[in-house]
């Protein structure tokens, strides 16, 4: 880009670049959207995702259940939700973001103060999150989703990891090198910081709390974000890197939830009206008796498992 001398007042010039007069001339616009879509819909669909990998604490089951859900709409809905919704946003943000950090003066070792320290930890956590997010999405995805991309760019570079038909392909891809776990557990720090954090930032540049003391209590909104998704993350990347992915999960089954929380409450309740109503009911044992199912009970009743 050509540069343009831009004339001030008392004859003073500065050289600017065409596009760093554009971007001063719709500075209003372009940092208004750009807060908007760190909230909506970046933020959201980390708080989502976070919860959705962090389903692999109840079981492979549980966490192959919720892939399924989610790729169940088809591939041409999953497109279309994505690039608009997710990934357009992402690229937008992240890009703009990066400008805004290049553009901005750092001064921490002048000015160590709180203020200066987040400000300064924002934009270091943005570009940290923008680099994983683009990692992720490859390791993952493979940014694209054709064979041939696939075959013989994305996988021999080691990308296009996750399998929908495969849930724990996700953990095995996180468990193949402890570098990777490092990578990721920084990498998703960093997204929770920059989103909380972002979340006070947003609420001054759209005008929401403007004086000190209501900038002082919307700390605890943000904080009480930011530890929620940091747990829930961290809770996700440990049961990614730990479960034990030699098993398949039963694709058939509905998620029973045999982790953290116990057996589903719908066995306790159903099972035993579905015994009375098909009067298979066995008759009280004695003490030190063996119940024994008849099976022609066993055949007739339908398992709900």
């Amino acid at each position: 880009m050509s540069p343009r001398r831009m004339r001030l007042p008392k004859g003073h010039h500065v050289v600017q670049s065409d596009y760093a007069i554009s971007f001063g001339r719709h500075e209003f616009v372009i940092r208004r959207l750009h807060s908007l879509t760190g909230l909506i819909p970046i933020g959201g669909y980390l708080a989502f995702h976070l919860l959705t990998n962090a389903s692999i604490l109840d079981g492979p089951e549980a966490f192959q259940h919720r892939v399924d859900q989610i790729h169940r709409l088809g591939p041409t809905t999953l497109l279309l939700l994505e690039w608009p919704f997710i990934f357009l946003p992402i690229l937008f943000h992240g890009v703009i973001g990066m400008l805004i950090v290049l553009r901005g003066q750092r001064n921490l070792a002048d000015y160590p103060y709180l203020g200066n320290i987040r400000y300064t930890l924002q934009r270091v956590t943005g570009v940290i999150a923008f680099a994983f997010i683009l990692y992720h999405v490859f390791h993952m995805h493979g940014w694209l989703r054709f064979d041939w991309w696939h075959e013989h760019v994305a996988r021999p570079w080691g990308g296009a990891r996750f399998q929908p038909e495969d849930a724990l392909s996700a953990a095995r891809a996180i468990q193949a090198s402890v570098w990777i776990q490092v990578v990721y557990t920084i990498g998703v720090l960093a997204c929770v910081y920059h989103l909380a954090n972002g979340v006070w930032t947003m609420g001054i540049t759209w005008g929401v709390w403007t004086g000190p003391n209501a900038q002082r209590w919307a700390n605890v909104p943000a904080v009480a974000l930011g530890l929620f998704l940091a747990v829930v993350g961290m809770g996700a990347l440990f049961g990614m890197s730990t479960v034990d992915t030699a098993r398949s999960p039963q694709r058939a089954e509905p998620p029973r939830h045999s982790g953290l929380w116990g057996p589903r409450p719908l066995e306790i309740v159903v099972e035993p009206f579905q015994a009375l109503a098909t009067g298979s009911v066995p008759a009280p044992c004695s003490e030190g008796q063996a119940r024994v199912p008849s099976r022609r009970s066993e055949a007739s009743v339908p398992s709900l498992r």
